[in-house]
C-alpha cells in the first residue's frame, strides 16, 4: 500500500492535458452523473465501454455444487450481480425463499435494489456503508447464522477469507462468472485516459490487446487491488481513487483535469 501512496500527486513529466477519457463501465443511466458534468465543464469527451462481461453459471452447473439453498439463514449481497442471479437460481431451482431468510447488502444501494425481488419492510436486511469490512462489522453480529455468499468466479478475498479464519458458517457459491468483453473495434481508438475499476478489467485489456504500450495514457484506477493490478501490469498509475481529496473516480478525474488542463 505504501507504494501507492505517493499517485494522489501526478507526475509531472506526465500532466498532459486531457482532451477524452475512456470508461471501462457502462454508461451511467443518470443524465446528471459527474461524469456528464465533467463533459459540459471541461470540454473532454468522455466515452463508456465496460471491459468485462458478467455471465450468469447454468443451473446445472450450479447444481454441481451441491449446495442446498435453503440450508442457509442468511445471504450476503456484495453486487447487484450477485442479487439478479441469485434469485434467477432460486427461480430455476423451483425454491422460494423463506421470510426469516436475513439479508446482508454491502451498501444500501445494494439492499435497495433487493425490491426487485422481495418487499424489503417484511423482510430482515441489514446494510453496510460501503466496504466489505465495513459489512463485516455488522456480520459479527450474527455469528450463529449459515450464510450464503452469492459470488462470481472472481471474487473479492477480504470477507469471506476473514469469515473463513474465524469461524463464521460460510458457504461461497458461484453463480456468475466475469469474463473479458469482446473490445476489438477499439483497437486503433486512443484516449488521454482510461478508468478502470477492477483489476478483471486490466486482465481484458491484455487479453484483447496483448502489445498494449500505455505511452502517453494516464491510468487511473477505483481501488487498492485495481491500482495494485494496474503496477502489477507493469503500467504506470497517475490517478487514483478513493483519496481524501477525491472519494470517487469522478472527483479524481476531476482533480487531475484541472491540474492538467490549466
Amino acid at each position: 500500500m505504501s507504494e501507492l501512496a505517493n499517485v494522489a500527486t501526478p507526475d509531472i513529466k506526465r500532466l498532459k492535458k486531457v482532451k477524452s477519457i475512456l470508461v471501462t463501465q457502462a454508461a451511467p443511466t443518470d443524465a446528471k452523473s459527474p461524469y456528464f458534468e465533467i463533459e459540459k465543464k471541461y470540454g473532454v469527451k468522455v466515452d463508456f465501454r465496460p471491459f468485462i462481461e458478467v455471465r450468469g453459471i447454468a443451473f446445472k452447473d450450479f447444481r454441481k455444487q451441491k449446495i442446498n439453498i435453503l440450508e442457509h439463514t442468511a445471504i450476503i449481497f456484495t453486487s447487484r450481480n450477485a442479487i439478479d442471479h441469485f434469485f434467477r437460481i432460486c427461480k430455476e431451482a423451483k425454491i422460494e425463499v423463506p421470510s426469516d431468510m436475513k439479508y446482508f447488502c454491502i451498501t444500501e444501494q445494494t439492499a435497495n435494489y433487493l425490491q426487485k425481488y422481495i418487499v424489503i419492510r417484511k423482510r430482515k436486511v441489514f446494510t453496510g456503508t460501503k466496504t466489505a469490512l465495513d459489512l463485516l462489522e455488522i456480520i459479527k453480529k450474527h455469528k450463529s447464522e449459515k450464510f450464503l455468499f452469492p459470488c462470481s468466479n472472481k471474487r473479492q478475498k477480504d470477507l469471506p477469507d476473514y469469515m473463513g479464519t474465524n469461524d463464521f458458517q460460510l458457504t461461497e457459491a458461484v453463480m456468475y462468472e466475469t469474463v473479458s468483453a469482446d473490445l476489438s473495434d477499439l483497437e486503433e481508438v486512443f484516449y488521454d485516459v482510461i478508468a478502470f475499476f477492477s483489476p478483471s478489467g486490466i486482465t481484458s485489456l491484455f487479453e484483447n490487446f496483448p502489445d498494449f504500450k500505455q505511452n502517453n495514457t494516464r491510468i487511473a484506477a477505483f481501488g487498492s487491488t485495481t491500482a495494485q493490478a494496474v503496477t502489477d501490469a507493469g503500467l504506470l498509475l497517475d490517478i487514483q481513487a478513493p483519496l481524501p481529496n477525491a472519494p470517487s473516480m469522478t472527483g479524481a478525474l476531476e482533480h487531475y483535469i484541472k491540474q492538467a488542463n490549466a
